[in-house]
């Protein structure tokens, strides 16, 4: 067991280890074309709808995108996922067959390990029933004071930027990376049903869940060409990153991995961590997986025009081209940087005694002194190739972690001095290219409520 004193948060003592750019990853970030992207969601828009219930649109447009998906590499196994879906008093106003596009890259010593890299290809345009007006700005907010004819679903819906972006970030990534080979599996899905209720994510969620796929991460793409707002604000250096509002939850952490690698890679972008699950008041294909208990996260535009989003007006001319491909610049250096690297270590174990037992709890103690933070962890996978493990830290209120210690190819470690009760802490596994995994935190469970006997 190695011991390390220290004096939290004091920079000369401690400092975030840098590891160099991937040549690799470099490579695969510099070969995302804007000219690609642009053709797409050129294309995209030119079918009249996609929407999902439209009785030719989205099939034309899927056609064509699993077409070019089968194009791009043998190595790339592309499908079409169908479910059928009943008619409902809701959005989804006769039954229905729903596909997703899904490609899949298979991994070579993690291949059950999979990175998702999503976006939705089908659009909508909301028209408002008779007689009630048509003088709002199309946020949700006001959608939910409107009703809409959900029955006019081949009416012109272009979704250059909700979400012809997204998908052409998808198609343009799995056209790059499949020319690569990764660990982990990665696959590249196209959902449909989105603007109905995220069904098609929904619905691949949930057989992944029944059939216990490890889905890593997922990496959502909605409305990702947008460097205009409607209120006239302008900005092309920034995307947002909606996670949840759970402390230290997995799609949190998936949050704080994506502004490292994304910022890593492309140094000109901002990569801000929203503590929200989306937009308040509004979903995206993220949300049915962390409902399954995936890590997953949505890049979005932090400047939306609502007055083109679901409308014949969602046009190319009305975004920006360039953002989109940074956007999906960031994505590309995240998803093979995870794809690249060691599974996280495991820090959790299942109680034995007290009042948590059967539960898991942190493998984190005060050791023998009880006035010292001692960190244990097992490795999850193949460690032919691991460097060694580092150990993070932050203030309990910090949002991201502030400190990092390289500790080596061991499995627990000893900070002298340094109290648990003050600081959050995680650890993460680094290999000899310098690729590193998803931090695991040592998560607290809530302690039980008990009841008290009385007379």
């Amino acid at each position: 067991m190695k011991i390390l004193h220290l004096l939290l948060f004091g920079a000369a003592l401690v400092c975030a280890q840098e590891r160099a750019l991937q040549p690799r990853v470099r490579e695969m970030v510099d070969a995302v074309s804007a000219e690609r992207i642009d053709a797409t969601i050129q294309k995209l828009a030119s079918f009249p709808t996609r929407n999902t219930l439209s009785s030719e649109g989205i099939a034309a447009a899927r056609q064509w995108i699993f077409d070019e998906m089968k194009s791009y590499s043998p190595r790339l196994e592309v499908s079409l996922e169908h479910f059928k879906l009943k008619k409902n008093e809701d959005r989804v106003f006769r039954d229905v067959d729903l596909y997703n596009v899904v490609a899949v890259l298979p991994g070579t010593s993690m291949p059950e390990t999979q990175v998702l890299i999503t976006g939705h290809y089908d659009s909508l345009n909301l028209v408002p029933l008779a007689d009630q007006g048509n003088d709002e700005s199309g946020d949700n907010v006001a959608e939910r004071t409107v009703k809409y004819d959900w029955t006019k679903a081949d009416v012109a819906a272009p979704g250059a930027n909700d979400d012809g972006s997204g998908t052409a970030a998808v198609m343009e990534l799995a056209r790059v990376l499949s020319q690569y080979r990764f660990a982990k599996t990665l696959v590249f899905i196209a959902f449909a049903g989105e603007e109905q209720g995220m069904l098609g994510s929904t619905l691949h969620a949930v057989q992944a869940r029944k059939e216990s796929v490890a889905i890593e991460a997922v990496l959502n793409n909605d409305i990702i060409g947008g460097e205009v707002a409607g209120n006239g604000r302008v900005g092309n250096s920034v995307v947002n990153v909606y996670s949840d509002e759970v402390m230290d939850s997995a799609s949190q952490g998936l949050a704080r991995y994506a502004r490292r690698m994304g910022e890593r890679y492309l140094p000109s972008m901002k990569v801000n961590s929203v503590l929200l699950q989306d937009r308040l008041g509004r979903g995206g294909d993220h949300t049915p997986f962390q409902w399954e208990g995936y890590a997953a996260v949505r890049f979005s535009t932090p400047n939306e025009n609502y007055e083109h989003e679901h409308s014949a007006s969602d046009l190319p001319a009305f975004m920006s081209v360039p953002y989109t491909t940074r956007v999906a610049r960031i994505n590309a250096a995240v998803a093979a940087s995870l794809a690249l690297a060691p599974k996280a270590p495991v820090v959790m174990q299942e109680a034995k005694t007290g009042t948590l037992k059967g539960r898991l709890v942190p493998q984190i103690s005060r050791g023998k002194s009880r006035y010292d933070a001692q960190l244990k962890w097992k490795s999850a996978g193949p460690t032919e190739n691991l460097k060694g493990y580092a150990i993070v830290m932050r203030a309990t209120t910090a949002p991201d972690w502030e400190q990092e210690i390289f500790v080596g190819n061991v499995q627990e470690y000893l900070l002298k001095d340094v109290s648990i009760d003050d600081v959050r802490f995680g650890v993460k596994a680094i290999d000899n290219d310098g690729n590193e995994s998803l931090v695991s935190p040592y998560v607290y469970p809530a302690r039980p409520k008990r009841e008290v006997p009385v007379y």
